[in-house]
């Protein structure tokens, strides 16, 4: 199956999952700013197009592109993954997971979750201003959980927890064995 992944990437995560979901699937790997230079009728030859971003509040970055494109192309597979900070195990990743898309976009769109990390040496100042911001009231909350307090040392400092098995789930979807 002829397969296309857009991807976006900031400090490097996400290009690492696209990187090693076209490997596995021998699909074609484009950055979004390369994609949306091409005409409709590049992506015509693809049988499966996956779009990939990182997670950052609640949403999946410059998703929108996709989720337009994905209109034009209701006879491919589609899927989208998103690569945030925390673990796969989540609780909170599959309630953002489950609000990403319309019940329309649901219908011919899976999405996935990817667990990346953060790096802080890569990061826009502003991001990076944000997080230590977060991180900074967090360890200062009097009342904070147990898990307020682990994600306020997680991040703290740069970690990554990318783990190529995460694209698994997103190549037997690909290949119609999910």
């Amino acid at each position: 199956m002829k397969t296309l992944i857009v991807y976006t990437s900031q400090t490097g995560f996400t290009q690492k999952y696209a990187e090693w979901l076209g490997e596995r699937m021998q699909g074609d790997v484009l950055n979004l700013k390369e994609a949306q230079k091409k005409d409709a009728a590049f992506f015509d030859g693809y049988q499966a197009i996956v779009y990939g971003g990182w997670a950052m509040a609640g949403r999946v970055t410059k998703s929108k592109w996709f989720l337009d494109k994905s209109e034009g192309w209701k006879d491919k597979r589609l899927a989208m993954f998103c690569v945030g900070g925390a673990p796969n195990d989540n609780p909170n990743t599959e309630v953002m997971l489950k609000s990403l898309l319309t019940d329309e976009q649901n219908s011919r769109i899976k999405v996935f979750y990817c667990p990346g990390g953060f790096n802080y040496e890569k990061m826009s100042a502003t991001s990076r201003f944000a997080l230590k911001m977060f991180a900074a009231s967090l360890k200062k909350k009097k009342d904070a959980t147990e898990e307020e307090r682990e994600m306020a040392e997680k991040i703290s400092s740069s970690y990554d927890i990318s783990d190529k098995k995460y694209t698994e789930p997103i190549a037997e979807y690909l290949e119609g064995n999910a």
